[in-house]
């Protein structure tokens, strides 16, 4: 048995034989917001990266879209990043993110090592 707790604040997990008080106390704490689920639940969840969304998506993913995720992801700006790799201004970065502008081999690199993501993501 799997129990599964999800609030906005919170989220726990438990496997195994869980004691009926436990679950009686998550109940009456979480309300319905407290899910028990079979081990054969498990399986019903989904790799994302397996599902047709991702696959869509990724299809028309380009360098500059990864770009802006992983800067937002890491709450960096634009001007930001831009003196992180050394001399590109705000506009550059906007540039680069819009696919205006082309990211070269070593500008590939250097995103890679600041976000410790692979090279080809931004190629």
């Amino acid at each position: 048995m799997q129990a599964v707790v999800k609030t906005h604040h919170i989220e726990i997990k438990a496997r195994g034989s869980l004691p009926r008080k436990i679950i009686k106390f998550f109940q009456n704490e979480y309300g319905s917001d407290f899910k028990i689920l079979n081990e054969t639940s498990e399986s019903e969840f989904l790799d994302v990266t397996e599902s047709n969304w991702y696959k869509k998506t990724k299809k028309v993913m380009n360098p500059g879209d990864y770009l802006r995720i992983y800067r937002e992801n890491n709450q960096i700006s634009q001007a930001k990043l831009g003196s992180l790799l050394q001399g590109f201004s705000r506009q550059n970065v906007s540039e680069m993110e819009k696919g205006k502008r082309g990211i070269s081999k070593e500008t590939a690199k250097k995103l890679a090592k600041i976000f410790d993501k692979p090279v080809d993501k931004f190629l």
